[in-house]
């Protein structure tokens, strides 16, 4: 029988009414092993009053209740992660390892949410006058909502909500209709804890979902991550239904290796985080750009490499890179690889025609490695979200930074070398919101923030972080004055306040 996955509004499931369904499949089989139910407009409208209502009494309750329950959360979590890893290797296909990671992730956010006391202190500046203090506090939005994407379907759910109902705010998350089950399973994992009902609330579907969201009054806020055309539509259209947005794009991330670095080092981290999660998530290097002569040899290293990687299903212990999420972005994926070489490219590694041994029906792509890639192919320019590593070649630092910044993607980018003032001088001219200097892959700890440039981010916030706080609350100037019990009344004064 069929599984299927239904809504979590007001604390407890509730089955799709709006009769559509959509397929969730196990990409290493390609088999369909689950049904989502899709929002209707009501329905997502049940969920925003379902939290609009709990609000009432959430925004007003203590921060020591707040992260009593994100405290028992966080060790509910850590108890069951294997088995959060186990629904996103079912769904997404990515190896457990990665999937478990991927939770760890997750709970680095949960943390910065139980210790949330320290961001929402406010300021007091005593005696401005005679008598007058004025201090500045910091208060929740209300609803919020999360639009989140199929790479990460446990871990950027958890880089907004844990910091949004922390801060006193209640919570609607729109995740993924292609890997649903683990935000249902963590919504769960919250009403264990003791999370009032109706402060986090999850919805399926698909753009009518999506679009009630963006233009529902009772929505005071939108948190997006996914790709950038999506990512322009979700600010414009947020933006003026009079919501406050973050909406994190794609990325084209670089990684310029200089003659003097370590290219054994430099191979190693370009094939990890190239190929890792099978190229799907925006942090991925999918450009490596080579300075001077090391190019041939950097090219060898990677590709001897990147031959050895392990394809296979995601349960499979020994499989080190699962599938892609569907097949037809596997076909998008193959596209570029296939066109490559009419646009100027040297083919290295193609994957495109590899398979799995009994899993012929999956999802599978290899190991593509394209070199000598020029500018104006599509490979480069577009974002493949998929295990393709384009190498292109420059002769001198300042070609490479100059490449790097004439791509409109902001996202994260890195530099290998062992000379301190190359990289020095590479992270404050370099246009790129997340800069690693010998870490292929940048993403920031928690109690910093995560977030592009340029086409990579819609909106004036990063998410997590002091930036997740301050978008997640808004804050109020609070001017007082208490006259002393010696004093006569002042009478009427109708000019300006004075403050001297």
């Amino acid at each position: 029988m069929t599984k299927i996955v239904n809504h979590w509004i007001g604390g407890k499931t509730v089955e799709g009414a709006s009769g559509t369904y959509g397929p969730v499949t196990d990409p290493a089989t390609g088999a369909v092993t689950t049904k989502v139910a899709f929002a209707s407009v009501e329905e997502v409208d049940a969920a925003v009053a379902a939290a609009k209502d709990a609000y009432l009494t959430w925004g007003q309750s203590s921060l020591a209740q707040r992260t009593s329950i994100l405290f028992r959360f966080r060790a509910l979590l850590d108890a069951h992660r294997d088995e959060i890893a186990e629904l996103i290797t079912a769904e997404h296909g990515k190896v457990h390892s990665d999937a478990l990671g991927e939770v760890a992730r997750g709970l680095e956010i949960v943390d910065l949410a139980c210790g949330i006391n320290v961001q929402l202190k406010g300021e007091l500046s005593t005696q401005v006058a005679n008598r007058v203090d004025v201090s500045s506090i910091r208060q929740p939005l209300g609803v919020v909502a999360g639009i989140t994407p199929f790479n990460f379907p446990a871990m950027v759910p958890m880089w907004m909500f844990p910091i949004a109902i922390a801060c006193g705010n209640t919570f609607v998350l729109k995740p993924s209709e292609k890997d649903p089950s683990a935000s249902v399973r963590i919504a769960e994992l919250l009403a264990e804890a003791g999370l009032p009902d109706g402060v986090f609330n999850v919805v399926h579907g698909d753009k009518v979902a999506v679009d009630r969201l963006l233009e529902h009054p009772d929505v005071k806020a939108v948190s997006f991550v996914g790709s950038t055309p999506i990512a322009r539509y979700i600010h414009t259209t947020a933006s003026a239904n009079g919501k406050r947005v973050q909406a994190l794009g794609g990325a084209k991330n670089h990684m310029l290796v200089l003659p003097d670095a370590d290219l054994d080092a430099a191979a190693d981290a370009a094939v990890s985080a190239a190929y890792g999660s099978a190229g799907e998530r925006c942090m991925a290097i999918s450009a490596v750009v080579a300075v001077g002569a090391i190019g041939d040899t950097l090219v060898e290293k990677i590709r001897e490499r990147a031959e050895k990687i392990k394809i296979g299903p995601g349960n499979d212990p020994t499989s080190e890179m699962g599938p892609l999420i569907t097949a037809a972005h596997r076909d998008k994926v193959a596209s570029y690889v296939s066109g490559a070489a009419d646009e100027g490219a040297e083919v290295v590694l193609d994957g495109t025609g590899h398979t799995v041994e009994g899993f012929e029906d999956g999802h599978w792509i290899g190991i593509s490695l394209l070199d000598k890639v020029p500018t104006s192919a599509k490979a480069y320019q577009d974002e493949i979200f998929g295990p393709v590593l384009c190498v292109l070649r420059v002769d001198t630092y300042e070609e490479g930074v100059a490449l790097i910044n004439a791509s409109p993607f902001g996202n994260g980018t890195a530099i290998f070398t062992r000379d301190g003032g190359a990289a020095r001088r590479f992270q404050l001219e370099i246009e790129a919101g997340m800069v690693g200097v010998n870490v292929p892959i940048p993403v920031p700890v928690g109690y910093h923030s995560f977030g592009g440039w340029k086409d990579s981010l819609f909106g004036d916030h990063h998410i997590y972080g002091n930036d997740g706080t301050h978008f997640y609350t808004r804050g109020k100037v609070v001017t007082t004055r208490w006259p002393d019990p010696a004093d006569a009344p002042a009478g009427v004064d109708l000019g300006f306040p004075r403050n001297h």
